[in-house]
């Protein structure tokens, strides 16, 4: 299943440059701890969705290092809260999350399948909370917002026991 998965992955976003196996190629390769966050961490755990994106957070005293070797390789762009990284050939889209919330995930994440690779991921409870964080923030835009409650309601619909992490205010949103 894990070649089929990342092949279809790739004709899906169009990676005909193999930036997927690259950019985990470079992490691997330079001991840089890091976990998956966001969709594609929710697909870990529970039935996929497609998606462009793959959301990343590296460990915190890694984060100006792995800038640095990004920018060498790849196109980068500085945000806020995060490092866009891109690269010709390829449609995906890597996010390197740099608000501090998320530096305690890489700590505690686990081996899993990840478009057709094993990765870290963050735990589902980790995964779960970025997605709340995400859904309460006003500065995204609305249809980001309702992709993170579908996420949240993967979440709770196949871990049902997670139900109580989720805030009154996003649960009604569930409704």
């Amino acid at each position: 299943m894990g070649m089929q998965e990342l092949a279809f992955w790739k004709a899906v976003v169009v990676d005909e440059s193999n930036f997927l196996e690259a950019i985990v190629a470079l992490l691997t390769e330079n001991h840089i701890r890091y976990c998956v966050i966001g969709g594609q961490g929710v697909n870990a755990y529970v039935d996929p969705l497609v998606s462009l994106d793959l959301d990343l957070v590296v460990a915190v005293d890694q984060l100006e290092p792995v800038s640095r070797l990004l920018e060498a390789q790849f196109r980068v762009e500085r945000f806020p809260h995060s490092l866009n990284v891109a690269q010709g050939g390829s449609k995906l889209r890597v996010q390197i999350q740099t608000d501090p919330r998320y530096f305690a995930f890489v700590e505690k994440a686990r081996p899993a399948s990840v478009l057709g690779l094993s990765l870290p991921v963050a735990g589902i409870e980790d995964i779960l909370q970025g997605k709340i964080w995400a859904a309460q923030d006003q500065a995204r835009r609305p249809s980001k917002r309702r992709k993170d409650l579908l996420d949240i309601e993967r979440i709770v619909d196949a871990y049902p026991a997670l139900r109580a992490q989720v805030p009154p205010d996003i649960l009604d949103r569930l409704q």
